[in-house]
């Protein structure tokens, strides 16, 4: 794509959805020229309409000005038909998740558009070299991934094909820019960056409630408050529906030829066979309905009436449970092994409470495990055994025994997850990063976070799981593995 510095830019956007709809919407506020086409007939108007009305809500409430509005007006234009799209430097289809229906679109505009125009495909599951296959010069098609809502989600992903060139990815990663996103590159593999990097939540989360060790209310609500999660992985799926989200599972994992560490869940799909999709059909892991239950928050629990032993651990574990004793007013007995009255406390690191009570030779009756992965400040995750006494297992609102509680199980599976995009090349680690934080809103990148846990801890915790379940879903990446052998950040790059 080449134009003068006095040209203004000129966008095609095929598709005048919720999608098109933000991408014209942006790229008009960014001055350029926008045509916006759509086969339905107004559709096209309709949506510069709507754009126009959130535009001026913008201006009421003192985000744009007058003359911006007006100006980005000017800029968004209906097309009648993909004839008016001879003028474009870059254009991107929004359509339909079809592939015959893409090539076909792109085998059109190549008659009309001119050689050094830029073809975009904003899907989020399809290949980007399946797409440009047929067309007659498939360097000038790349990937060009947008999330809804557009003017919110701050990144884009910008996707090569087996033969997308530079220039077309050097085009758009500046047009990213020119309209306030952050382009992340990505090579053309399922999920790209963002749907790939979060399989580890949902999955993971599916996984400890398929093993009944805690009910959906529990998990999400343990995500939350203990990760920091703004939804629980359950309010999540009710909020996509499970017709959007079961099947990006299956896609991905038989895309990835069965990978374990992407195996969807046969709860969503019976569920979603049940039509509990989530909010839009009333009723999903949780109500919707005037009928709805109202949220119970469990009462805490009362204070442990004895003394505390705790079991074996690192010296800042030990350090982290003495000091939250203390802040519970418990005493804690300083002997090698507990006696006969005392609460036994482990705190397991990818392992079961059973495999520490075996180890330690403890009294099964008086154990509790608790998750210090993330320190003692938030919210505690208490763990049983099956044979903790239930009157403890009560007083405690213990979770059933599990290798790696629910936070352990679920960050480490996001940081394997992350460490192995970047070790197939898929992306850079900040690009990583980057683009799961704007585009999934996690508290930190997957990379970040193994850094402030520990690559370490992310690596016993993987290896413990993968030994207790038998599960290759839990094998850890070489990209983590060597980093943690090394002492180096997640984040380093090999020179």
């Amino acid at each position: 794509m080449q134009t003068s510095p006095q040209a203004q830019l000129v966008l095609g956007v095929v598709g005048a959805g919720a999608m098109g709809r933000g991408i014209a919407q942006i790229a008009a506020q960014a001055g350029v020229r926008v045509l916006l086409f759509d086969v339905a007939p107004d559709a096209a108007a309709q949506a510069r309409t709507a754009v126009l009305a959130q535009l001026k809500r913008m201006q009421d409430k003192g985000k744009l000005t007058e003359a911006a509005v007006a100006a980005a007006a000017a800029s968004l234009e209906p097309a009648q038909e993909l004839a008016q799209f001879a003028a474009c430097d870059i254009v991107i289809e929004a359509i339909v998740e079809k592939l015959d229906v893409k090539r076909a679109l792109l085998a059109s505009l190549e008659a009309i558009v001119r050689d050094d125009c830029v073809l975009a495909t904003n899907t989020s599951s399809l290949s980007v070299t399946a797409i440009a296959a047929q067309c007659a010069h498939p360097h000038r098609v790349a990937g060009f991934h947008f999330f809804n809502p557009v003017p919110l989600m701050k990144v884009v992903e910008v996707i090569a094909g087996a033969l997308t060139d530079d220039a077309s990815l050097a085009c758009l990663t500046a047009f990213a820019e020119r309209i306030g996103h952050r382009p992340v590159r990505a090579s053309d593999t399922p999920g790209f960056i963002v749907n790939h990097a979060g399989r580890g939540y949902l999955t993971e989360a599916l996984r400890i409630a398929q093993e009944n060790v805690a009910a959906f209310p529990q998990i999400d609500e343990v995500l939350r408050d203990a990760a920091g999660f703004k939804l629980g992985p359950f309010e999540l799926l009710d909020l996509t529906g499970l017709d959007v989200s079961h099947p990006v599972m299956e896609s991905i994992y038989e895309q990835y030829y069965q990978e374990p560490r992407y195996r969807p869940s046969i709860i969503t799909a019976r569920r979603q066979s049940a039509g509990l999709l989530g909010r839009k059909s009333g009723r999903g892991f949780y109500r919707y309905d005037a009928d709805a239950a109202p949220a119970v928050q469990a009462a805490p629990g009362a204070a442990w009436p004895g003394p505390v032993w705790i079991g074996a651990g690192s010296a800042q574990t030990r350090s982290q449970l003495v000091e939250l004793m203390a802040r519970c007013g418990a005493v804690v007995e300083a002997g090698a092994y507990p006696s006969a009255q005392a609460l036994c406390i482990v705190a397991p690191l990818g392992e079961d409470v059973s495999t520490c009570v075996e180890r330690e030779a403890l009294d099964p009756v008086r154990t509790l495990g608790i998750d210090t992965l993330q320190g003692c400040a938030r919210r505690l995750t208490l763990m049983r055994n099956p044979a903790t006494s239930s009157a403890i297992a009560a007083q405690a609102q213990a979770i059933d025994d599990s290798a790696g509680f629910i936070v352990q199980r679920v960050l480490a599976t996001i940081v394997n997850i992350g460490c192995d995009i970047v070790q197939q090349g898929i992306c850079s680690p900040a690009d990583l990063d980057g683009a799961v934080v704007l585009g999934l809103g996690y508290p930190r990148g997957p990379l970040a976070w193994g850094d402030q846990l520990g690559a370490d801890r992310v690596l016993a915790i993987l290896r413990n799981l993968q030994r207790t379940s038998g599960d290759p879903r839990y094998r850890p990446s070489p990209w983590l593995a060597r980093r943690a052998q090394l002492g180096l950040s997640l984040l380093h790059v090999s020179n």
